[in-house]
């Protein structure tokens, strides 16, 4: 327990933890969605933060039209944008500057290292992306279960897929910071994958995946301070387990 205040009392630790719920909860609740509809790898490798959000929030419309291409099936969309947008992000970095921490802890996740100013901006794109989920929420979940029969009784599908483009694209980029690049699906699909083994319906679903998310979070925070291990690497492992022990319990049941 002392351990444990000692490790609160950082600065760096609180501002890590604040934001480190808030993004875990937003990619949870998006994630459910994403899954379902099979784009949970709507993801960029962009930096910094404020270059990042429109940049990928642009890239993130942009698949979505891709993916509605019938010559151009969702998943290779995803895979032809996010390996074009590492790719030239690598170069152009290697050309100007080379390759230093700031790009590594972006790669890799470096959750520790948030400014004050990242953090306030963090902080109020997180409530933001939580406030339009929830004020949306019966549209998105008709679009992820039948958008044919929600285009139907008048929905905007487009505009409903475009917001939830937008509101990934939008966690992603903020949950580069902790899990990087190479790391940040994992945030968005295992809390997902997990609740899905145990829960039937949509709301059970989202609720568990959130609780989940935030759960594997705190418990990865924990083991990287106490064992000294990546953090974004720690919260993958922990939400491995995780799954694990929910798929065990699903074929019990």
């Amino acid at each position: 327990m002392n351990e444990l205040m000692h490790m609160l009392s950082y600065h760096f630790m609180q501002r890590a933890l604040l934001v480190g719920v808030l993004v875990s909860l937003c990619a949870a609740l998006l994630g459910v969605s994403l899954v379902l509809k099979r784009y949970s790898m709507m993801a960029l490798h962009l930096a910094p933060l404020a270059v990042a959000v429109p940049v990928v929030i642009a890239a993130a419309v942009l698949l979505l039209r891709l993916s509605e291409n019938r010559k151009i099936k969702g998943d290779a969309a995803i895979a032809l944008i996010s390996s074009s947008a590492l790719a030239i992000g690598v170069i152009s970095v290697s050309v100007t500057t080379g390759m230093n921490t700031e790009v590594s802890s972006y790669m890799f996740g470096s959750i520790l290292s948030l400014s004050r100013t990242d953090t306030v901006l963090s902080v109020l794109l997180s409530l933001c992306v939580l406030a339009l989920f929830i004020a949306f929420y019966p549209r998105l979940f008709a679009v992820t279960f039948d958008e044919t029969f929600a285009r139907a009784t008048g929905t905007r599908t487009e505009a409903y897929n475009t917001l939830l483009a937008v509101l990934t694209a939008v966690t992603v980029v903020l949950g580069m910071r902790m899990m990087g690049a190479l790391l940040i699906s994992s945030l968005i699909i295992f809390p997902a994958l997990s609740a899905m083994r145990l829960c039937r319906s949509f709301r059970a679903v989202v609720l568990t995946a959130a609780g989940v998310s935030v759960g594997c979070f705190l418990l990865g925070t924990l083991a990287s301070y106490f064992l000294e291990t990546p953090t974004g690497a720690s919260i993958v492992a922990a939400n491995l387990l995780v799954f694990g022990a929910f798929s065990l319990l699903a074929r019990r049941r």
